[in-house]
């Protein structure tokens, strides 16, 4: 009863005049999901501060009802020196939830990650292997795909979902006239029983999609098998070490195909877990680990977005390139920087500066804070 009360309460909350322009965080409810909980460590990173003021962090959370805006953290000389929050009660929720924060589309950057991790483990040989031994995914579009396209997502599936299909949204899926579908809510075996079965690959371009995601984290799945939930615990509790639970989601109507349960790239975590990723990350990358060189492997094969789109309020939409689920080269910033960005709905961002070892991570209700401001500018350095 009181899971169902608080479901009611933040689809109210997700309404109300907070939520402005129908850009509320929780378009995918905690509670109303199953996920994959991945348990914090007891050797968890503990982060030392040496905090200061920032005029304009501090202005967009005076005015964070217009702005959005609830967390920010910018880590550099190896400590956290600006931390703001404003996390509404009906964000935080009871113990169950509390501090739970959503990724949105960061958690396909995270669903790379895990995918290099399995890679690195053994349960997938290369970038490079093609999906042929998935029954799943048997006479569609997506059998005999390079994995390494479809991290880059290149999947040869505009015709039918992604930003380059009819719909112009990366989730959204009809054939026929039908009644169009989120592919995150709907599970894998039902895309590809009732939607794609028997579909054929389009022109390899780049296609931002959901489905895309969801096809590369249940592929990576599919072969750890039942050492899923062990690939899992090895990233995220052994190798980054998070303090909290943190969690996976599985889809909604998710149905079984087999022993296979259908995932989505949808991942909750709090804030200062969100930073310990993004720094393991950025040690990975100089410290060139396997993970590290996972990351420079997809670095090294991006590819140009070639989208007309140039917002300069969003990583994701404010950088040049894409490789292996993640945002490179950003606008107004020389080339030879090299920046890692995740980007998700609604405002989620975490940029990591490599050369420079800076990590910002933003977390928003909606996408109405002054990004090139508080990000971009500072990412960039005086």
């Amino acid at each position: 009863m009181k899971k169902i009360i608080i479901v009611i309460f933040l689809i109210i909350f997700s309404t109300s005049s907070y939520a402005k322009k129908n850009k509320n965080t929780w378009d995918y409810p905690f509670l109303a999901y199953k996920e994959w909980e991945i348990k914090g460590s007891e050797n968890h990173y503990n982060f030392q501060s040496d905090l200061r003021e920032n005029k304009d962090v501090i202005k967009e959370f005076k005015n964070n009802k217009d702005t959005g805006i609830i967390s920010y953290l910018l880590f550099e000389d190896d400590k956290i020196v600006i931390d703001v929050s404003d996390i509404p009660i009906s964000v935080q929720g009871d113990d169950i939830i509390d501090g739970l924060l959503p990724s949105h589309s960061m958690g396909k950057s995270l669903v790379s990650y895990v995918t290099g991790h399995a890679i690195c483990e053994g349960y997938i040989d290369s970038v490079n292997v093609k999906l042929n031994d998935w029954p799943l995914i048997k006479s569609t579009l997506y059998e005999d795909s390079v994995l390494l396209d479809l991290l880059n997502m290149k999947g040869g599936d505009q015709k039918w979902v992604g930003e380059r299909s009819k719909h112009r949204h990366d989730n959204k899926i009809s054939v026929k006239g039908e009644k169009k579908e989120n592919v995150n809510v709907i599970g894998l075996m039902k895309v590809m029983n009732v939607y794609l079965r028997g579909s054929e690959k389009s022109k390899l371009i780049y296609n931002y999609s959901a489905l895309t995601t969801n096809v590369i984290m249940n592929y990576v799945k599919h072969k750890a098998g039942k050492d899923w939930d062990k690939l899992l615990h090895k990233v995220f509790n052994e190798h980054v070490g998070v303090k909290n639970s943190v969690y996976f989601s599985k889809s909604k109507k998710y149905l079984k195909y087999d022993d296979f349960v259908s995932g989505r790239y949808s991942f909750y975590a709090d804030r200062y877990d969100y930073l310990r990723i993004a720094k393991t990350m950025m040690e990975d990358w100089h410290n060139d680990t396997c993970a590290g060189k996972y990351l420079k492997l997809i670095y090294d094969n991006r590819i140009k977005k070639k989208d007309k789109t140039k917002e300069a309020d969003d990583v994701g939409l404010y950088t040049k390139s894409y490789g292996g689920q993640f945002h490179f080269d950003i606008y107004g910033i020389e080339k030879t920087r090299k920046i890692i960005g995740l980007s998700g709905f609604a405002g989620q961002q975490i940029l990591i500066d490599l050369d420079n070892k800076r990590i910002i991570v933003v977390n928003s209700l909606y996408k109405n804070y002054n990004w090139k401001k508080i990000v971009h500018s500072v990412i960039k350095g005086k």
